[in-house]
């Protein structure tokens, strides 16, 4: 059976990461999951947070509102996007007095927040809500690879917020990987951050954060780097050149969106899953998909 979910894509993936976007309207559909654009959306408010926390619950919940009166859940892939939201929602539903005080904001829009959507992140929606049997099912060209995952910061954190896997061992993006036939070994800088919320005060940091990261990935062998985040895919994919100079390091690492992976394995033709777009050199990893 279809499922329909409302789609909120974000800033980053509509002007910048087309990649991630194109790659997830290709590979949802072939797990019976119908992406539903909505007029109206604005920014989550996230990076409104630091100056003005009441305005930040207005935007994220104003969202949420929107795709109430479709009464649909909300699929919201970016981990900072979703981890806005996911916090809109714990404080509203547990703060009857916020949540009046919010509603009277979205007012003058003819708008309530309610309560009753569901935020989704893809780690949720690909191994809660679809599974990785489902997922197996239709892997047609199974991955001989090597891969070091990325959760990203947001993903996993804070715990008391409620995110999709645990913060300390995640597995669930390893276990979607593995029925594909894609190893996934444990490395020790797994959980490091990306170094990308620091481009604007510290860039020099952000971009030494990055070239570490890959550079040990490189250094263990493996074959790319798999990420689900938007932000962290700009560090490591990006600016991975920028990155590994800043370390005195010749990077030459792919970097994958989990969806562009999906999408090989389940035999989409690369051209609509983005991978041109792609700015790591991610030439041997098509080939893999094309010999598999």
């Amino acid at each position: 059976m279809i499922r329909e979910l409302a789609f909120y894509p974000g800033c980053i993936m509509q002007t910048e990461q087309y990649a991630y976007e194109l790659s997830l309207r290709e590979v949802l559909p072939v797990l019976d999951i119908e992406l539903v654009d909505i007029n109206g959306f604005s920014c989550c408010g996230e990076p409104l947070k630091s100056v003005n926390r009441l305005i930040t619950l207005v935007l994220s919940a104003r969202n949420i509102a929107i795709a109430e009166e479709k009464n649909l859940d909300l699929f919201v892939p970016c981990p900072i996007c979703n981890l806005a939201f996911s916090e809109c929602k714990k404080i509203l539903d547990n703060d009857d007095e916020m949540k009046e005080r919010v509603n009277n904001f979205l007012a003058e829009e003819n708008l309530r927040y309610k309560g009753d959507s569901r935020i989704i992140s893809i780690l949720e929606l690909l191994y809660d809500i679809v599974g990785v049997d489902e997922i197996k099912k239709h892997v047609r060209k199974p991955l001989n690879l090597k891969a070091a995952v990325h959760y990203g910061c947001h993903m996993i954190r804070p715990t008391e917020i409620g995110r999709p896997d645990d913060s300390e061992e995640p597995r669930k993006l390893e276990e979607i990987l593995n029925v594909m036939g894609v190893e996934t070994p444990w490395y020790p800088e797994k959980l490091d951050c990306c170094g990308g919320l620091l481009n604007m005060n510290l860039p020099e940091t952000a971009l030494t954060k990055t070239g570490e990261k890959l550079q040990k990935i490189e250094e263990q062998g493996f074959d790319l780097l798999v990420d689900i985040c938007p932000w962290c895919h700009r560090q490591f994919d990006g600016k991975q050149k920028k990155a590994g100079e800043t370390v005195a390091a010749a990077i030459n690492l792919p970097v994958l969106y989990l969806t562009q992976l999906l999408g090989l394995a389940f035999d989409i033709p690369m051209e609509k899953l983005g991978l041109n777009l792609n700015l790591s050199p991610v030439d041997t990893i098509i080939e893999v998909g094309g010999e598999a």
